[in-house]
């Protein structure tokens, strides 16, 4: 085979390769949005439902199976909860490296005790910023002693594949700041069982912090737009590749 017909077979298989790549990671994005279209929908559609009781809330919580590796579609944000609970004599506990309308910061939580007999939970307090040492931590107020009847959402978060450990910091009368919602492991910490969901009260007690609510961090508009540009990107692409055969196959004449 002549140096000629080896580049061009090169040249034809590289352009199916790109092109075929470019197109299948514009699909995929599409395939996304349509996920996050349903993934939207069950959300309005568990936020119309009835709240659940405690207990409720822990038999749809799967045993054996932290809620931090379950699919999407098997976790339980969005459920609304409604429970008598109290707060314990543990330290607050603020999740690190958290932004809110261009601040960073932490989200504030405090556990609280449903019944003796049932995993504690882990109620959201909401947002606060952080200052300019990071050595210093938010002053923040635990709610007091006294029972509460908490309505709100609830969510879970997937395991960041990349980080998911708890990484906790812990240092006398402070707040524990940790690094990721991984409950089994800060249930190890604390040393009681912990329900693997945490409370976004509509109303916290004693609090008037900011609640961010994004139970889907990449909108289906985002994907569609991302499957707008693989697919530019592959028309392009083919549109130069077919060029550069051109310009090939008219040098090839020529000689």
């Amino acid at each position: 085979m002549s140096s000629v017909s080896v580049s061009r077979v090169l040249l034809v298989l590289i352009t199916v390769s790109v092109f075929w790549v470019l197109v299948k990671l514009g699909f995929w994005q599409l395939a996304r949005a349509e996920y996050k279209h349903q993934w939207q929908a069950t959300l309005a559609e568990r936020q119309q439902q009835a709240p659940l009781d405690y207990q409720q809330l822990l038999t749809l919580i799967k045993p054996n199976k932290p809620a931090d590796i379950t699919p999407e579609t098997a976790l339980l944000t969005g459920y609304r909860l409604s429970v008598k609970a109290t707060p314990l004599q543990q330290p607050l506990l603020l999740l690190d490296n958290q932004v809110y309308q261009g601040q960073v910061g932490y989200l504030a939580y405090q556990i609280f005790e449903v019944t003796a007999e049932n995993p504690w939970i882990l109620v959201e307090l909401g947002f606060i910023p952080a200052g300019n040492d990071r050595q210093e931590l938010p002053a923040l107020a635990a709610i007091s002693a006294g029972q509460y009847e908490l309505t709100g959402r609830v969510y879970q978060k997937l395991a960041n594949p990349l980080s998911d450990e708890l990484h906790p910091e812990i240092h006398a009368d402070k707040p524990i700041r940790f690094q990721n919602i991984n409950i089994p492991a800060l249930a190890l910490l604390l040393k009681h069982d912990i329900a693997t969901a945490v409370l976004q009260p509509d109303n916290v007690p004693q609090h008037s912090l900011p609640q961010p609510w994004v139970p889907i961090p990449l909108s289906a508009q985002k994907h569609q737009g991302y499957a707008l540009q693989w697919f530019t990107m592959a028309a392009v692409f083919l549109g130069l590749m077919g060029w550069i055969a051109y310009k090939q196959y008219r040098n090839d004449t020529r000689r």
